[in-house]
């Protein structure tokens, strides 16, 4: 069963220096039809003002992945990881038992357009941890490339969550399949462009659910990038 969500249909919060678009009930957005898909808890679009950004604040048992589209974030954190996160860059912080962090816009003149991802680690009360990698655009491109996962890989960020994440760039006939056990769920972002999952268009912003389905393809992009998960029930 494959359930679309439109980009119109999610929460939407306005504090002026942030908007920020939520897939999944976040602070005050609250909907109990939307808590979450699996064990993926938080999908936040975030576009921060210039000069502005996140204070202080704590984390808890939370695997958390940053994916910037535009500007660069920057991060500092009582690990003391002090770093600067652009495009292309995945970041994970494994909050664990605790860690206290800031995310800014130190730019003049550029919003920072990014997506905070939070999923549900399948262990609690391990160190707070912090890793960064670099995903060049020509690994994405017509394909999906791994970039979290719970497993140690060279090209993706370590999780500690049954989850694994990937991303891909596709135009034109570039086509991708994932297979994906029916006993599983399926979660594919629409971070720009357009794109068909499974014969359905997505526009920017949308998303598509799946359940009892063993793959998740996609085809006919234009100006496409995407996160594909595959998500513990």
């Amino acid at each position: 069963m494959i359930t679309l969500r439109k980009s119109q249909d999610r929460g939407y919060a306005d504090h002026g220096w942030l908007k920020s678009f939520h897939s999944f009930s976040f602070a005050g957005y609250h909907d109990p039809q939307h808590m979450g898909w699996g064990n993926l808890r938080v999908i936040n679009e975030d576009r921060v003002a210039p000069g502005a950004g996140f204070g202080e604040h704590g984390h808890r048992d939370m695997e958390i992945i940053s994916y910037v589209l535009e500007g660069e974030l920057a991060h500092r954190d009582s690990l003391g990881n002090v770093k600067g996160i652009p495009p292309g860059d995945v970041q994970r912080m494994s909050a664990g038992t605790g860690v206290v962090h800031a995310e800014f816009n130190h730019a003049k003149d550029r919003t920072t357009h990014f997506l905070q991802i939070w999923i549900l680690p399948d262990v609690t009360g391990i160190p707070p941890s912090y890793e960064q990698k670099t995903i060049p655009a020509a690994a994405k491109r017509g394909r999906l490339q791994l970039i979290a996962s719970p497993a140690d890989s060279r090209d993706a960020v370590r999780i500690h969550a049954d989850a694994r994440v990937h991303a891909g760039l596709f135009d034109g006939a570039e086509t991708a399949t994932l297979s994906l056990d029916p006993a599983r769920k399926g979660y594919v972002h629409l971070v720009r462009g357009k794109l068909e999952v499974n014969g359905h268009r997505l526009t920017a912003g949308d998303a598509s659910l799946l359940q009892d389905e063993n793959r998740i393809e996609l085809a006919n992009g234009a100006g496409a990038e995407v996160l594909v998960f595959d998500l513990a029930p």
